[in-house]
């Protein structure tokens, strides 16, 4: 139950990826956890087609911006520790929003769904080839809308035992219309198929979620601060229950694989809130945690683990036991990583269950953190946020086409003009151990876990250490 004490992170390989990285996945199939795919968003503004526009005489002004988007692939391979992730495969597309794999085959593939700036949800199949030569290839997509861009996706099969044989594979998917679109997957072929489509909020819609214990639940969120439930059997007219709990967009919503009832929720209001589904009136816990919450993961196999990419405010690991099991509002903040003005967009834990050999646990410094170290903001965040303001004041998309890129501050997809800031990493927070001395020596539970930050376009990998 101790797992808040002693947590340790240590990089262990920072991944350039060209363009602004903004969502990374662990592959959860047996065989095939070893591989992460890594989505980017790349918003190419005005500054960039000027010389395309001397040449031509043609104005762009009033042309929409372009979102360029690539798909990469990795492997992780214990036998290279100085940089055991290793490309496999790039793809260029639209730009990517949010991705997700499927926790279970489907007719005999790994599938991989994708949620894109051209408003549709795609699904890519994992193509084995021969021996670790793996690529993603096109499955299937179906266009929401077309001028939309489909902000989020989750399967129906977050929690994989529990699916009965039979049952149909549902995808739930938001975009910038504030609508949600449940989609069926066809395992016989075409593949994904149009079940319903409802407006659930005012605006951006930048989250849907299933209840993984009951597929016929679904929750969204949204940039007018609502957070909904719905029942896919009844009419969309009237949501469950409408939440105005968090008082800024809600961005972020996961419920745990491990235990029923229990949902975590994330907004720009810098909360993560932990909700007994039962009783929506009021949370379980509210945890504050220096930023926007744009992702939430629970652990794959440590139940009271979640996992949030806080924007400003870089990763968090919140320990949740007593919340969950007990019912108190009590979440400590096992675990808090903030790099210097960067966004973390993207986090994921891996699957894999491994023992580093004690050589790669050498190559990178170690960075620990109090588990009460919340980070400290920079100094010249305002700089940056100032920045962000401008550009969301002066854009072209503000007029009310429904494509506002985000209102809050720290707002999800500002347009690239930010100066590429900290590009090196710099790690603040803790003193150079904070960790509990007598860990040394000890047995660790490993983990390894990866993030992604928006105008660093970086990915990190990073091995987390558990007394």
């Amino acid at each position: 139950g101790g797992l808040a004490m002693g947590a340790r992170v240590r990089l262990l390989q920072t991944v350039d990826t060209e363009y602004t990285a903004d969502s990374v996945e662990w592959c959860p199939l047996e065989g095939y956890r070893h591989l992460l795919a890594c989505g980017t968003y790349q918003l190419r503004t005005l500054e960039d087609s000027s010389d395309r526009e001397s040449q031509s005489g043609v104005d762009f002004d009033g042309e929409p911006p372009v979102r360029l988007g690539r798909l990469y692939l990795y492997s992780f391979s214990e036998e290279s520790p100085a940089s055991p992730l290793v490309e496999v495969q790039r793809r260029d597309m639209a730009a990517i929003l949010d991705m997700k794999w499927c926790h279970i085959p489907v007719a005999g593939h790994t599938l991989l769904g994708l949620a894109d700036a051209g408003g549709s949800v795609q699904l890519l199949h994992l193509v084995d080839s021969e021996k670790n030569a793996y690529a993603l290839q096109p499955f299937s997509s179906l266009t929401l809308g077309e001028q939309s861009l489909a902000l989020s996706l989750d399967w129906s099969t977050g929690k994989t035992v529990s699916r009965a044989s039979g049952q149909p594979l549902k995808i739930i998917s938001s975009d910038s219309r504030g609508q949600l679109h449940l989609l069926t997957v066809n395992e016989a072929g075409p593949g994904l198929q149009a079940e319903d489509s409802w407006q659930a909020h005012h605006f951006e819609a930048w989250i849907a979620a299933f209840n993984y214990w009951q597929t016929e639940t679904m929750y969204s969120g949204g940039d007018d601060g609502l957070l909904k439930g719905w029942d896919a059997r009844r009419t969309h007219d009237a949501p469950l229950f409408t939440s105005k709990r968090h008082s800024m967009g809600v961005c972020s919503i996961q419920s745990s694989p491990h235990h029923e009832n229990i949902l975590a929720t994330g907004s720009y209001d810098e909360h993560i809130l932990l909700w007994d589904t039962r009783n929506m009136q009021q949370p379980l816990a509210d945890v504050p945690v220096q930023g926007g919450v744009w992702r939430l993961k629970w652990h794959p196999s440590h139940p009271h683990l979640l996992l949030a990419a806080c924007m400003l405010g870089g990763f968090k690991v919140l320990s949740c036991q007593k919340a969950v099991e007990e019912k108190q509002d009590a979440c400590t903040v096992s675990l808090s990583h903030t790099l210097h003005n960067s966004l973390t967009y993207g986090a994921d834990w891996s699957w894999l269950s491994l023992q580093l050999p004690p050589k790669a646990q050498q190559l990178a410094p170690s960075a620990s953190f109090h588990h009460s170290n919340t980070g400290a903001r920079p100094a010249d965040l305002q700089h940056s946020l100032k920045i962000q303001g401008t550009s969301l004041a002066t854009s072209p998309d503000r007029a009310g086409n429904g494509d506002r890129e985000g209102r809050a501050s720290q707002a999800k997809l500002v347009a690239d003009d930010v100066r590429k800031v900290g590009s090196q990493l710099h790690v603040t927070g803790g003193k150079p151990c904070d960790c509990d001395p007598t860990l040394e020596g000890t047995n660790l539970d490993m983990n390894l876990l990866a993030t992604c930050l928006f105008y660093d376009h970086a990915l990190h990998l990073w091995k987390w250490e558990v007394s």
